[in-house]
Parts: C-alpha cells; structure tokens; sequence
C-alpha cells in the first residue's frame, strides 16, 4: 500500500488551492494561527476533530476528507458505496423517480468524473450515430459530447458547448485537484481548436444545446443538480443532469412521442 503525504501537507496544498491565508483559516475554524501553522508543518498531529474541522472550513469533499482522516492517522468515518449497493436502494429509487419524472425529455445521472451511472430511455438522443468504442463502460458524458466520434459532429453551437464545458471542468479540476480529471481536460481540449475557447455570456442561465436528431434540429437547455445534504461520498459527488425544451419544435417533437419532427432549421 502506497503510504500518502503527511496530513500536514494536504491541508496546506488545500488551504493553498482555496486562496486563504493560514490566520484566515485559523479565524474560521477559531483556532489560533499557531495552531494551523504547527499542523502544517508536522509539529503538531491533529486529532480526528480537528481534522474535520478545518476540512469543514476549507470546504473539502467528503471523499478528500477520509483521505485526510487516514493520512493523520485515524479511521475514515464517511460512508463510501456503489450507488447498486443496497444500503443506497432508497435513495437510487429517488434517482430513477426523477429520471422518469423528467420523461419525455433526456435526463441522466452522473459521477464526479462525468461517467454516465443512469439514463432515462431519452437518453437516445445523444446516442445516435455515436463510435461503439466510446459507448464500453464507464461511458464519460463529457467525452461522448466532445468526442469527434461522439455526438460533437451533430452540435449546430459546438464551439459554444466547449466554450462552456471546457471553463466548468477545468475549475473542477483546480477545486479537486484530481488528476483523472486533469487528463480528461486535456484530452478534451485536444479534439478542438487551439486558441481562446472563448467566454459563456454572461446573461445566459444554462448551456443551450442545439443538436441534429432524425433529421431535425433539437434545442435544449440543461441544469445540473447536486446533492448539498448528502452524507455519503457517492451520494455528494453524484449530479443529475436534466435536458429542457428550449423551444416549441422540441417540444412538439418529444411530446409526439418523435413520431413526428419538427422542422428543420437552416
């Protein structure tokens, strides 16, 4: 077993990537600076408590915070289990009342690294004409959509796409610092244009996403929705991703059951 950095270090290299000083986090988790600076350098060993309680403060993820519980010697204490674990059948069953719920419209549940675990049966739309090499699990929704051989080829508003996605995911990446993720960017940046990807207007609310399907033009805007309550490592770093009409052809589309399109765009 691969034995991780000093606790002292991880906490700095988080307090460092939150952009806060060791007095401001002192005054947050009312601490003195001393006290900080001591756990910091390894003079000082912090007990389980105090562990939290800083992570608390820096805003650390759940899964990083057992990882800090471990590297100072003590016991992880949050919850970490397959979403199929029966533990978490409740709530899985929410997940798929509100992928149902959402039908006719797409709507998906992802991972923390964008890895699809659930789908409602509209997923098809971003399905079709997709390269089977990107559909063997665990099929990445950020690799499907980016993809030359993914559905990118049918985006009518690509470039605006990668200018909104490729921004959000490398801000994860800076928050997390998980390397998976990193690659995942720089693997993502590389099947488009080099160059300024250009800025997200600022009035919009939600990534419009405008893609061929059965001949005719979809629009759609998306959300994504986390769970700020949660308690359980796979729970807090699930998100569900819900796909909306964006205008009355959609909608007439997915209400006639795609029996009928709508008409195509120029």
């Amino acid at each position: 077993m691969v034995r991780d950095r000093p606790v002292g270090e991880l906490l700095r290299e988080w307090r460092h990537r939150r952009g806060i000083s060791q007095l401001d986090l002192a005054v947050q988790a009312e601490v003195s600076a001393r006290h900080v600076s001591f756990v910091e350098t390894g003079r000082t060993i912090p007990s389980s408590a105090m562990v939290l309680r800083l992570a608390e403060h820096l805003g650390v993820p759940l899964r990083e915070r057992n990882r800090l519980l471990v590297a100072a010697g003590h016991a992880p204490i949050v919850r970490e289990r397959l979403l199929d674990d029966p533990h978490l059948a409740p709530a899985r069953e929410v997940l798929e009342q509100i992928l149902r719920g959402h039908e006719p419209y797409p709507a998906l549940v992802v991972d923390r690294r964008w890895n699809l675990l659930l789908a409602n049966a509209a997923m098809d739309v971003f399905l079709e004409g997709v390269d089977a090499s990107l559909l063997g699990p665990p099929i990445n929704m950020m690799r499907l959509g980016l993809h030359p051989r993914g559905f990118a080829p049918r985006l009518r508003n690509l470039a605006q796409v990668r200018a909104y996605l490729l921004p959000r995911l490398a801000r994860q990446v800076a928050q997390t610092g998980d390397a998976e993720l990193s690659a995942l960017y720089e693997e993502l940046l590389s099947y488009g244009p080099a160059g300024d990807l250009g800025s997200p207007d600022p009035a919009d609310i939600a990534l419009p996403i405008r893609i061929r399907h059965r001949g005719a033009e979809l629009c759609f805007i998306n959300t994504v929705t986390t769970f700020g309550a949660a308690f359980d490592v796979t729970l807090e770093e699930i998100a569900v991703e819900a796909y909306f009409a964006a205008d009355d052809d959609t909608a007439r589309f997915f209400r006639a059951g795609a029996d009928v399109a709508p008409a195509a765009h120029s």
